[in-house]
Formats: structure tokens, sequence, C-alpha cells
């Protein structure tokens, strides 16, 4: 029978009770936070990084009770973001607490769920614990989807020759950067619950956790292959925008080796020095200039045509 109770009382701890606690912690204040040391009677370190916000996924054994730090991942709505929060778990034999900021949906929805159900509760605090793990993991899934489909995003529009894309891709390079960070330690605290490294795991929940692993070792193999993929996303952009600056340099550069005689020829002509005079009188040497010049910027245009320099 599941039953909600504002206060812990001492006798449910004792090793020969047979109660199920689960003590959920919230957001909890200095008063609140005293239950971890006053009726659990935890160690002190592991009190300290429970009230920490900041920890890196881990496992430690600690005597009666096994403290357990793991991320979960928060999307922010209407936005291509996320965030990863730790959740601190200490489980004994007959007692599961949980300590997080308050806005864990995985958390919720077993709390929910056990309200209407003994099932969560009947494989004890660490079945419990692996329900809330894999619930966590699989709210990875449609964050590493998204980050799929806008990378296959920014590939087409690299390859259609877009600009201005690299921020973007620093975005996204930065994302998977913060999922591998925090997927690569939890990869490794899953392993060792699945090699029931620890006292409190048995047999049947290192398999489930084994399960819970294998999804993990995905995640952190695609975050991977992202990476990669974004980093050839940025190198096939710069490549785009060389090739664009080249055919600009290489049209300028014709240009100029065009009118280089052209203007050494004009230069000659507008000398206040007797020059030659070409048939016609002075009202056709201008045309006769100017034909010279087109005829050799364009014999300059059939040269570069026939060896392909343009």
């Amino acid at each position: 029978m599941v039953r909600r109770a504002d206060r812990v009382e001492p006798a449910w701890l004792d090793p020969s009770s047979t109660a199920m606690v689960w003590v959920d912690l919230a957001t909890p204040t200095d008063e609140e936070a005293r239950i971890l040391a006053d009726v659990f009677h935890f160690h002190p370190l592991s009190v300290e990084d429970a009230r920490s916000s900041i920890q890196f996924p881990k496992a430690e054994p600690y005597p009666g009770y096994l403290y357990v730090v793991l991320h979960r991942i928060n999307v922010h709505k209407g936005k291509h973001t996320f965030a990863t929060r730790d959740i601190d778990f200490f489980i004994g034999q007959r007692f599961l607490v949980t300590v997080h900021d308050g806005e864990s949906t995985s958390i919720a929805h077993l709390r929910d769920l056990c309200g209407r159900h003994d099932r969560p509760l009947s494989d004890g605090p660490v079945g419990l614990f692996h329900r809330i793990v894999d619930t966590m993991v699989d709210h990875y899934r449609p964050v590493m989807d998204a980050l799929e489909l806008r990378i296959d995003s920014l590939e087409e529009e690299a390859f259609s020759g877009q600009r201005n894309l690299a921020r973007r891709m620093v975005k996204i390079r930065q994302e998977l950067a913060e999922m591998r960070r925090v997927l690569m330690p939890q990869r490794d605290v899953l392993g060792r619950l699945a090699r029931r490294e620890f006292v409190a795991i048995s047999d049947e929940m290192a398999y489930r956790f084994r399960d819970v692993y294998d999804h993990v070792v995905r995640l952190a193999d695609e975050a991977i292959l992202f990476q990669d993929r974004v980093t050839g996303i940025l190198e096939v952009s710069l490549a785009s925008i060389s090739n664009r600056l080249n055919q600009v340099m290489k049209v300028l550069t014709v240009m100029s080796t065009i009118f280089l005689p052209l203007t050494v020829l004009s230069g000659m002509w507008g000398m206040n020095v007797p020059l030659p005079h070409f048939p016609g009188g002075d009202a056709a040497q201008f045309w006769w200039v100017a034909g010279i010049m087109a005829s050799i910027a364009a014999a300059m245009l059939a040269v570069f045509h026939r060896n392909r320099w343009m």
C-alpha cells in the first residue's frame, strides 16, 4: 500500500522494517536538507555534494547506502537549446532519497505513477532508481533526433552554397560538446552499475542497467558522429566560400591583366610628345587607338579561354 507522508519515521528505516521509503527533495531548503544528516545519517561529503548545484556523474559507495549522481536533460521550449541538471540518489536497503532542483519530469512522472499503482515500488529502492534513470535516458533521444534534423538541414544548406552558417554550426558543436561532457561520465557510471560493482545491485537489476547502459553508449556514439558531421559541414562551407573567393579573384585578375596593356597604350598616346599618326587625320586617331585596344582585349580573352584560365 502506498501512503504519502510529511515526515520520515525512524522506525521505517530500521533494517527489520518492511517499509519502502522514497523521499524526494525538490529544491530543498536548509531546514528540509537536514533530513539527510539528522534522519538518514548520510556521510557529510555526500550531503555536501547533494547540496551542490553542479556535480559530474559519479557513483560512490558509503556504509549502508550507495550515492549516485546522474544528469537529466531539460529542453527549453521554443528554442533549439537544452540544459542538463544533476539528480542525486541515495540508495539504501529500504529507502531511496532523490535530491534535485524541482524540474525533473522523470521524477514527477514516477511520483504520480506511484500514487496510482504499487508496481513501481514492488522492486524496492533499486528498482525505483532504475525506473527513474531509464526515463531520464529516454528523454535524451528526442534531443538527439532534433540535433540530427538540424545537422541534416545544415548539410543541405552548405552543399547548396548558403552563407552565414558558421555561427549556427558553432552553436551545434557547443551543444554536442556539452552532451558528450555529460554522457561520457554517465556512461561510465551506468557501466559500473551494469557490471554489479556495488552490493546493492542484484543480478536482475544489473541486467536492467545493462540495457540502459547500451542506450547511453549509443547516444554517446551519436554525439561523436554528429560532431564529426558538423566538422565536415564546416569544412565544406569554408571550401565553398574559398571557391567563391577564388572565382571572384580570377575575374578581377583577368580584368586587371586585360587593362594593363590598354593602360600602357592609352598612356603613351596621352603624352605631350610627337607620336606616329594613323591614317585619316586627327579625327580618326581616337578610333584607331580604341580599335587597337579592343583588338588586344579580344586577343587576350581568346588566349585565356583557349588555355582554360577563365
